[in-house]
């Protein structure tokens, strides 16, 4: 089980939250970190306290829900595999690769919503585009010859354009066999904001932090 138990703070409805709300909604994204992977135990206690990125991408039914609220009551017994080593291994390759090729520079920032400080996301590249507006990256490794973006990264991907308020996510996917990449260059694709979809994800996130502050009562 996870050694990280969530802690409550953020969950509170008060007076107090609406208030800081009316103003953090004025704040540019870089106001709103919250905390930085380079400290992980501050940064997954912060995670521990509010809606993920990684949490929304299991969104997609009300089934999804249930597990959400589930772990975030009773913690993960997942810690990684060979395959999520793999990944971490390979991320910062990746994203130097992302910064040369794009311009988008690494980031481990945990941020949270302008409206919303239970809604959380760390991106793994932050830039702008030639108008200014703000753009992400996300990194992916796989052992599978992907055809389309699978839904679950769609899901993470537009809950990062919503909270950081960006317009475009450059996905980076990188394939390997037996841990091996397969070619010299990773695949990436443009992923454009989606509010529709947005919308969606935040009425299950906030469902889901009913739900525990419903657990909380009981």
């Amino acid at each position: 089980m996870s050694l990280v138990q969530p802690t409550l703070d953020l969950w509170e409805d008060d007076d107090r939250s609406v208030d800081h709300d009316r103003f953090t909604v004025l704040r540019t994204h870089t106001e709103r970190i919250v905390a930085d992977s380079a400290d992980r135990v501050a940064w997954l206690r912060a995670r521990a306290a509010g809606i993920t990125a990684t949490d929304v991408a299991r969104l997609a039914s009300l089934r999804g829900v249930e597990a959400v609220v589930a772990e975030k009551r009773f913690g993960s017994r997942f810690s990684g595999n060979p395959f999520t080593e793999h990944g971490r291994e390979r991320e910062p390759v990746i994203a130097a690769w992302v910064a040369a090729t794009h311009g988008i520079t690494p980031s481990s920032a945990l941020f949270h919503a302008a409206t919303n400080r239970a809604h959380l996301a760390t991106p793994d590249g932050v830039g702008f585009d030639a108008d200014g507006r703000v753009v992400l990256a996300e990194i992916k490794t796989t052992s599978t010859d992907w055809r389309a973006v699978p839904r679950h990264y769609l899901r993470q991907i537009w809950w990062q354009q919503y909270v950081v308020g960006a317009e475009r996510t450059l996905f980076v996917w990188e394939r390997h066999e037996d841990f091996v990449p397969v070619a010299d260059e990773p695949r990436c694709r443009w992923i454009d904001r989606d509010d529709s979809q947005i919308a969606a994800l935040i009425g299950l996130a906030d469902l889901v932090l009913e739900r525990l502050r419903t657990s909380r009562t009981r």
